[in-house]
């Protein structure tokens, strides 16, 4: 079941050498129990299309058009005040860097008693029980003496489990996780996402993936998107996606990942294109392995082309 619905997302930034588009006709949908992934190189526009959904855009930035809907509300319709009530409590983030997502100033505690008080409207005893509660959901051993800590005292995984605790204790419907398992090791990479996992499937949250990491992916996702320089190119179920991409892009990517020793590893032509490059037709056809003559004199239309698996390429259109 759709819970959020991202369709025809258009998004620039007012630069002082005018307007800049970074985003085209971005669309995907999260489900509940499901985690979509979110896939590209760094730049491609996966972290401002989540923070459009929470309204969270840098000054300078501008939605053009497009439809966020939320449990049939159109997010982008809705007040800063109205949003306050929708954003940590029904739509929680784990931001990409825990280093600095906490405040050093304060316990881990005092931060998340803050969270349960605006969200949940608890205090006093309830608000400490949910709190130690919303700590040991996340694995945090002796949870209760953790209150007390402050985030120096606290390693790097056991500051993004405290930053996940504050999404279980709001009970939130939808679960952005950006980068979640950046500059953790590969031992607690895999304890966070079996985590996520485990809240996915309990608490039939739905899970928007923020990554470049394949490896995850394969493992974890439900869906795949695949996002370049602004565009999603393709977008499939994991099993399809990894058993047969379709866009050139994909394939690249795939065939980067470092699997068999020995095997020298594929690379990706080029450089990805800044909002600043004016490039016709489709964006990836500089880099691109396939490209034919009307690759860069039109746009691809990110159609359907095996049952529910989207891809915008006229390599395909043409098979």
């Amino acid at each position: 079941m759709k819970i959020l619905n991202v369709d025809k997302l258009n998004l620039g930034f007012d630069c002082e050498d005018g307007f800049w588009q970074a985003l085209w006709d971005v669309s995907f949908s999260l489900e509940r129990g499901k985690i979509h992934a979110l896939v590209g190189e760094s730049g491609c526009g996966k972290t401002i299309s989540a923070m459009s959904i929470l309204g969270l855009l840098p000054k300078k930035a501008k939605i053009t058009s497009g439809i966020i809907t939320f449990e049939d509300e159109n997010l982008l319709k809705l007040s800063g005040k109205s949003m306050q009530h929708i954003r940590g409590k029904k739509i929680a983030l784990i931001p990409q860097d825990p280093m600095t997502s906490l405040n050093p100033l304060f316990t881990i505690g005092y931060q998340l008693l803050e969270v349960i008080k605006i969200h949940q409207s608890l205090s006093g005893e309830p608000a400490h029980k949910k709190a130690i509660e919303a700590l040991e959901a996340v694995q945090i051993p002796c949870a209760e003496e953790r209150l007390k800590s402050y985030p120096h005292e606290l390693s790097g995984g056991m500051k993004q489990r405290a930053i996940i605790a504050m999404a279980l204790a709001c009970n939130a419907e939808v679960l952005i996780a950006d980068e979640p398992t950046t500059a953790l090791d590969v031992t607690i990479q895999a304890q966070i996402m079996d985590l996520i996992n485990k809240i996915k499937s309990e608490c039939n949250t739905a899970v928007l993936l923020i990554t470049h990491d394949l490896a995850l992916v394969r493992e974890y996702a439900d869906v795949v998107s695949v996002m370049y320089a602004g565009r999603i190119v393709e977008c499939a179920p994991a099993g399809k996606f990894f058993k047969s991409p379709r866009h050139p892009y994909s394939i690249a990517l795939l065939n980067s990942i470092p699997e068999n020793r020995g095997k020298i590893l594929e690379t990706v032509n080029g450089q990805p294109p800044s909002i600043r490059q004016d490039i016709s037709g489709c964006r990836f056809h500089p880099r691109c392995k396939n490209v034919m003559d009307i690759c860069s004199k039109e746009v691809p239309a990110l159609l359907d082309i095996a049952s529910g698996h989207l891809c915008a390429c006229f390599l395909n259109s043409n098979n």
